[in-house]
């Protein structure tokens, strides 16, 4: 009854994280061919701006619009491993016809303050819905014009415009000490790799310790005997 015991656990929970494994391996082969298509849709000609833009369907959507900021902004913590700590700056952007918010990249955090003019521009960037915040994300510090995560309803509230945001890839003419920070599929997590190999290492190690309990059961019977 020992040997069945045995067989049933160790092949059962073998059987169970090799196939945690392999659904890692088809995660991986569908996360890769999703960030393809987005790296091709984020680098795709531009396009003229949605009358009515869905937060799904045109993620990412490469679009053109010019127009000018106002003199007023948002500022979001953030770090990369390209700029190191600074704000990125979300600025409202009349075309005319409406009034939008534009990522117009990141300053260091030393130069948070004075605010940047208003000025004409024409930006190129991509349509982007940020899910940046979860139960965890602090409220934004309003006071001290300090937001720690890009929320797109709040930021459009707080700014009296369309819950629309657009990041900057270029801006013409460039907005002085401000870095673009554009959308890169780099961005988006894969770590179904890593999740694999982490899967098939436990499996390799429940089976090496399923042989050995094997053994010294072995053994424990061949002495009895």
């Amino acid at each position: 009854m020992r040997w069945i015991g045995l067989a049933f656990i160790g092949l059962g929970g073998l059987a169970v994280l090799l196939t945690l494994g392999f659904w890692q391996v088809t995660r991986l082969q569908w996360k890769a061919g999703l960030l393809n298509d987005i790296e091709t849709r984020i680098a795709a000609a531009p396009v003229d701006l949605p009358a009515d833009p869905d937060p799904e369907a045109d993620r990412y959507l490469p679009v053109e619009v010019s127009g000018r900021t106002t003199g007023t902004e948002l500022h979001v913590l953030v770090s990369t491993r390209q700029t190191g700590a600074g704000y990125r700056i979300i600025a409202p952007f009349e075309t005319g016809a409406r009034r939008i918010m534009v990522d117009l990249g990141v300053v260091p955090t030393t130069e948070k303050e004075p605010l940047r003019p208003a000025q004409r521009l024409s930006v190129a960037g991509n349509l982007h819905w940020p899910r940046e915040s979860d139960r965890f994300t602090p409220d934004p510090e309003r006071d001290r014009n300090i937001w720690f995560a890009r929320d797109v309803d709040a930021m459009a509230e707080a700014l009296g415009t369309e819950p629309l945001l657009i990041v900057a890839r270029q801006l013409e003419p460039a907005v002085p000490g401000v870095t673009p920070l554009p959308v890169t599929e780099t961005n988006i997590p894969n770590d179904h790799l890593q999740y694999a190999i982490t899967w098939f290492s436990i499996a390799a190690l429940w089976a090496g310790m399923t042989v050995l309990l094997g053994w010294r059961m072995a053994g424990r019977t061949g002495r009895k005997a």
